[in-house]
């Protein structure tokens, strides 16, 4: 089953959550202690991937020509607004508890080189073990994040399952199209613009600065047209 890896994620997310909703009394100090161990975590693994690019200026590109069309869809407020349709539909108190932990969990579960690398194996190869292994990285960070950031953590458990299922769907046929030199680079310089993001969730976490991390989503296709562009000028 092509899509059994990107549903156990989902369910990995979703029990995680529940767990850390037990451990949620815990005192507020160590929360926000955790919160920025966290945040330090995800900005050590976000230049570990920003180190895997093969040609930076296509990350620079990729963020800059993704941050203007993040910004005219106005993506992160469209997240914002399903957390905040979901807290009004789950009535919980506190406006923009479960916005938060939605929009903070999706980018954190969602932006990263093993959510790519595991779909396409399941699409391509029918090997699960990739995001079998992220889901067990998901549920425990899943489980700290709730005691930080509360319920809305076990939300982004519909955007990882849609976002690693299409992947896996397209890989199905992607290899009848694609070069492997080709998908390799793709996957590098997706992996590496993934990265930065990562860096600017680890800076939020922080509270160092607030960066509309979601606006920056679409360089990640971005960083794919450019590779092809590049692979394409080449050979000519």
């Amino acid at each position: 089953m092509v899509l059994l890896g990107a549903i156990v994620n989902g369910i990995a997310i979703i029990a995680g959550t529940l767990l850390g909703k037990l451990l949620e009394r815990i005192p507020e100090s160590m929360k926000n202690t955790v919160m920025h161990a966290i945040g330090l975590a995800l900005m050590l693994l976000g230049v570990q991937m920003g180190l895997k690019s093969g040609n930076f200026l296509i990350v620079i590109l990729s963020l800059v020509i993704g941050a203007v069309a993040g910004e005219w869809i106005n993506i992160e407020d469209k997240f914002s607004r399903a957390g905040d349709w979901l807290e009004r539909r789950a009535g919980a108190g506190g406006r923009g508890r479960i916005s938060v932990g939605f929009v903070t969990a999706s980018l954190v579960f969602v932006v990263g080189a093993m959510a790519i690398l595991g779909a396409l194996d399941s699409g391509i190869k029918g090997n699960h073990e990739i995001l079998y292994a992220k889901s067990i990285m998901d549920g425990f960070i899943a489980i700290i994040l709730t005691t930080t950031l509360g319920i809305g953590v076990m939300f982004s458990a519909i955007p990882v399952v849609l976002y690693q299922g299409a992947i896996a769907l397209l890989a199905t046929q992607i290899t009848r199209f694609v070069p492997d030199a080709l998908l390799n680079d793709c996957i590098a310089e997706m992996t590496a613009t993934g990265g930065v993001m990562i860096i600017g969730i680890g800076l939020n976490l922080l509270g160092i600065i607030k960066i509309k991390v979601a606006n920056l989503l679409p360089g990640i296709l971005v960083a794919v047209l450019l590779v092809v562009l590049v692979h394409n000028f080449q050979l000519n």
